[in-house]
Order: C-alpha cells, then structure tokens, then sequence
C-alpha cells in the first residue's frame, strides 16, 4: 500500500509535510577557532548556545575556542554543547558552520558539499576566494553583505554591532596613548583643561566614540559628509563642524559616498585648522569597495601638539592618515599614531555576544519551523542579500531591495456647496454678532439685578475664564504636558480661593448660625477636584521628566 505525503508550498520552495520517513535530522552548527593572528573573538556565547538548541539545533564548539572572550570549554558543555578536539573534526561533522573571520584556503579545504556557512566573506574584495567556496558546492552567507536599509534586518547587522564596539574602544586607546585627563579639573595644584577630541566620519563607529569621549568629559567635535546625522552629533554631546562646502554625501545603503574634488580641497582645510587646534583624532571614514580616503596627511600631524594621539580605525583598509602602520602604534612628530585593526576583538567578551545574538537572529530567519531545519529562502530579501554562494553557484551581487511604495496622498474633500441663497461670509458674521449681543444682554441682566457683593465675584469669574483660555486653549497640543506645571500654580490659587469661601460658613456656625450649604458644597467640590489636579499633573509631570533622564 502506498502513503501519499501531502505537501506545502512555503516562500516558493515546496516543503514536505513531516512524517516518521521525511523527517529530517536537525543540522549540527560547529564554531570552530578563529586562526587570525589576535583574534579573541567566538561566534557564539554559551548564553546564545541555549537558544539555538530552543531552536532545533545542535551545537558543537572546537576546544579553546572561547578561551580568549571568557568563555572556556565547561561552560559551553553545561548548556548543552558538544566540545571537538581539533578544526578538521569539527568542520567534518558540522552542518552549519558559524565564523567570524574570512576563511582561510584550509578551512575552505575542510568543508564540504551541502554545508551552510555563515561569516564576514567581503566578497567584492575576495574574488579567489568566492571561487573556491563555490566549488566546495557550499552555500554561503555573507554577514557584511546584508541589506542594512531594511528594517527588519537590524537585529541581524553585526557590521552595526561591531563597529559600536570599535568605537568605544578607540577612545579608549586614546585615553591610554593620551597623557592628560579628558575632563577639565581644578585642582590645588592648578587648572587642568579638558582633552578637544575630533571625530573625523559621524557613523556608527563613530557616533559611539563621540559617546564615549563626550561622557569622559572631554570637548568633542565631529565632521560627517552626511548633513542628516548633524542632529545625532549634537544629541550624543558633541559639536558639528561643518565644511564649508554645499554637497550631499549620502550614499547607497547609509554609507557616505566619494566627494567632488572641491569638496575634498575644502575639507581637507577644515581637518588641517581642526589639527592644529585638538588634541585627539579619530577618523572613522571607509567608503564600501574602495581603500580609505586619506584625510589627515603628514603635514597636518606636524602641526598638532606634541603628545596628539591619532586613533585611524580604518587601518585595515589602508588608514584615513598617511602615516599609519597597521596593526601598529607609532610615533611620528611627537604625535602617537594608533593603528590597530582589532580593536572589536580588544573586547572580545562584549563583540563576541553581540555578533553571536546576531547570528542567532540570522538563524532564526533561516529556521521559522524551529526544528532544526533552516531554508535559505532566495524570495526573502534579507537572506538573499545574505547569500553569496548557494549551493555551489555564486549568487552574488544581489538585485537591489525594493524601495517600499510610497503611500498615496488621499483625494481633497470636494468642498462643499453653500446652500442656495445664503453664503458663507454673511452667515459667519451674523452668528457672531448674535452671540455678542446675547452675551452683552446677560451681562446687563447680572449688572442690573445682582447684589453688588455678587458682581465683583462675577468680575473676577470672567476675567478668570478669559486668562485660563489665554494660558490654556491658545498653547499648542505639543506643549500640553509640560503646561502642567504652569496649571499647577493655577491650580493652587483655585484652592486657596476656596479655603477663603470655606471659613465664613463654619465662623457662622460656630457662632449658632446657619450656614450658607451651598457654598460650602461647592468650596469643597473645588477644593477636591483641584487636589486632583494638581496631583496629576505633578505625577505627568515627573513621567516626563524621567524620559530625559539616564
């Protein structure tokens, strides 16, 4: 007797219903050692390792790979992990690999036809070895490749979580390299200035710098070819220092892209007078597929002042400054030149969780199913920018991500048509004539036939009513919340308005006479309803105050 297996079809790929005959094994992802020469980072944590196996997935991490972040073999086996001696081992049995460098021609040697590695790949700079991935027939998904416009894509953008990372610790490497404090001192022994540092490229490493050298208490100031992300320089504590020079610099993908000559002639004056003037610089500048642009020459570290420290975290690809050594700190004119290119390694604990949290987003994307299975849906636009190599044909560079639709205007109401015969104008003032004059007359009345003790009460009314629409009603809805305050005050002086109405009543009383009722009803009904008042709005008052807090 034969068994018909119903099927699904799931992101364009037909998916075979479960059964005890189809059911697959879940995939085995190994994270073996990083070779780079100090490299301390892991691709995954013991912390993350737990969420992967919620996933479907079993784990297997190469011995010692974790040594360097705080992560040794015991604590990986308590979650749940396998632990291999050796790279070859682990690469023969695992499914999926998880990496954070490029792969060396040896460990592309060690993999095999059907697996999944994820990675950083660079694949425009690594021509060769996209090559040699592909006639492995391995698929291959390239972690720097991923579509960072999407939204959706963020909690996969280790690119975002590294650089983050890098930026911190560069000034850091500052302060180190830097012989004053950052924050300005008075002390007995004398006036310490604060450090001025200059943050050449304001994006994702460097908006961390300037978070973190602003918090030291240093003056910091930051240059972007991007206008947009002046506003974000400001809000973190630093100052925007403008080229004087009308050009966008927005490229593809939030990257900055290469400027006109004129704009570069008038930049390079600005970082020249920002050279003389600071006592750090950072430069933070790549452009994607192209080498650093040099933007701090040999002549503008002459001018600086002796015990400057440059921190160039584009030294790998070159160096934004002409006289960085990669990999090196050196001394040049009596100013310390920085040009490590690990610095995200240099806290490898903190890189480590933040790269493995994103390949575990990553593998979430590839395995919905949670059972262990993943799917390199080609129809998803973030996996298929993800995928490089799929199974053994390069698939790279992708389409461009679709832009999202912009959303219709609606049509404008047809106005409408007044009604036959009458217009607009006439019937608007008419009405508000009508209201003058019922309102002149009901004054009128009260003057004519009120006790005077009641109409300088009623005066006061009036004008109450009149400055409460003014400080009120005439503020914007924006600016509602922190009127609060303001009402308050107002509040207060209702209150004390009726503590004046309540003391008569309970003097008569005292005295054996009658007291008016109705007017201690309503001194207390105000006192009541302004209590509550005043203490909401101290309370909307404090929620708001508390968003602007650290």
């Amino acid at each position: 007797m034969q068994i018909s297996i119903p099927a699904e079809t799931t992101g364009g790929q037909t998916r075979v219903a479960a059964t005890p005959e189809t059911v697959k094994k879940p995939l085995l992802i190994g994270v073996p050692k990083e070779t780079a020469p100090g490299e301390k980072r892991v691709a995954t944590v013991p912390e993350v390792v737990e969420k992967l196996v919620k996933l479907g997935f079993s784990v297997a991490v190469q011995s010692g790979a974790g040594d360097a972040a705080n992560c040794d073999d015991d604590s990986y086996r308590a979650v749940g992990a396998q632990v291999i001696d050796g790279a070859a081992q682990l690469f023969a049995a695992s499914d999926m690999v998880f990496k954070i460098g490029v792969p060396t021609p040896e460990e592309v040697g060690l993999m095999h036809a059907g697996q999944t590695l994820i990675t950083f790949i660079w694949p425009a700079q690594n021509p060769e070895l996209m090559k040699q991935l592909a006639d492995k027939k391995v698929t291959v998904l390239a972690i720097d490749s991923l579509p960072r416009t999407l939204s959706r894509a963020q909690k996969m953008d280790a690119l975002t979580s590294q650089a983050g990372v890098a930026g911190y610790r560069a000034v850091i490497e500052a302060a180190n390299a830097f012989g004053r404090f950052f924050n300005g001192q008075i002390t007995a022994a004398g006036k310490v200035p604060p450090a001025k540092v200059f943050i050449a490229g304001a994006g994702v490493a460097g908006l961390a710098a300037i978070g973190t050298a602003a918090s030291l208490g240093a003056i910091v100031r930051a240059n972007d070819t991007r206008a947009e992300v002046a506003d974000q320089v400001v809000s973190l504590g630093g100052e925007f220092v403008k080229v004087d020079y009308e050009e966008e610099g927005s490229g593809g993908g939030g990257y900055a892209k290469v400027m006109s000559e004129g704009f570069q002639q008038a930049q390079r004056e600005m970082y020249a007078k920002q050279a003389r003037e600071v006592d750090i610089i950072i430069t933070t500048a790549l452009i994607p597929g192209k080498p650093a642009p040099r933007l701090i020459t040999a002549d503008m570290v002459k001018t600086m002042k002796p015990g400057s420290v440059i921190v160039d975290m584009a030294a790998e690809r070159g160096g934004n400054c002409e006289l960085t050594e990669p990999g090196q700190a050196v001394v040049k004119h009596g100013v310390t030149i920085v040009g490590y290119t690990d610095l995200a390694s240099r806290l490898a604990k903190q890189s480590s969780t933040l790269y493995a949290t994103n390949l575990f987003r990553v593998a979430e994307e590839l395995c919905k199913t949670k059972d262990g299975v993943i799917n390199v849906n080609m129809e998803d636009e973030a996996i298929r920018g993800l995928t490089v190599v799929k199974e053994g044909s390069i698939t790279w560079p992708p389409p461009p991500v679709k832009a999202p639709p912009i959303a219709a205007k609606p049509a404008a109401m047809p106005a409408k048509a007044p009604k036959h015969g009458a217009s607009s104008a006439p019937a608007s003032g008419k009405s508000t004539a009508i209201t003058f004059l019922i309102a002149a007359l009901m004054f009128w009345f009260v003057g004519a036939f009120a006790p005077p003790a009641f109409l300088g009460h009623f005066t006061v009314f009036v004008l109450a009513v009149f400055v409460g629409y003014m400080v009120v009603w005439n503020v914007t809805p924006a600016l509602h919340t922190p009127l609060m305050s303001v009402t308050n005050a107002i509040s207060s002086i209702i209150a004390i308005g009726a503590l004046v109405q309540i003391a008569p009543p309970l003097m008569a009383q005292a005295a054996g006479n009658r007291p008016e009722g109705w007017i201690l009803g309503f001194a207390v009904l105000a006192i009541a309803l302004t209590a509550v008042n005043m203490f909401g709005g101290f309370a909307v008052t404090q929620r708001m105050l508390q968003m602007f807090r650290k």
